[in-house]
């Protein structure tokens, strides 16, 4: 653990694994264990809760929406999650804030306290709150996906030639 100003998190090195990629895990109802969503889909994490881009159909977003009046979530109009397995609230999706939470407008925000996690390598569960989510690099993924891109498009070339040539040669 590392003291961080006045409070305790866990050491990201709970999330790393000896290769130095982040482990991966899944995300559980600490309740009933119902799968909610995945370290592929978790981007970070905000307000003691883990940001994610997408979760399981498991995972209910309540239609009302509330507004916060303190704390963190303050100015931010929210909707609740909820498990489909039990019914308990598991996290919300802000649809409006102030400038310090509009990165994570309408993303899956998951509380970390009603939130387990099994991390598939150790085979073991483990609650939320014990771990910390570091964000990932918008830059480095931005680039990857740039590189991703630029494949598929050589691709997409490379066969668009390929059949160019395969016509000529029939005509």
């Amino acid at each position: 653990m590392e003291f961080n100003g006045t409070l305790l998190i866990a050491c990201a090195d709970e999330m790393c694994a000896e290769d130095g990629h982040t482990q991966r895990m899944t995300l559980h109802c600490l309740q009933c264990s119902t799968v909610l969503g995945d370290s592929f889909s978790a981007c970070g994490e905000c307000v003691d809760s883990i940001v994610c881009l997408s979760v399981t159909d498991d995972v209910v977003v309540s239609e009302a929406m509330k507004s916060g009046h303190k704390g963190e979530m303050a100015r931010c109009i929210s909707s609740s999650l909820k498990c489909r397995g039990c019914g308990s609230a598991v996290g919300s999706v802000i649809h409006s804030a102030p400038p310090p939470l509009a990165a994570v407008r309408s993303m899956f925000l998951l509380q970390k306290k009603n939130i387990s996690c099994y991390i598939l390598n150790r085979r073991s569960m483990v609650k939320a709150s014990t771990l910390t989510f570091d964000m990932k690099p918008l830059r480095e993924s931005m680039n990857e996906t740039q590189q991703h891109f630029e494949a598929q498009m050589d691709r997409i070339s490379h066969i668009k030639s390929r059949l160019a040539d395969r016509i000529a040669s029939v005509s």
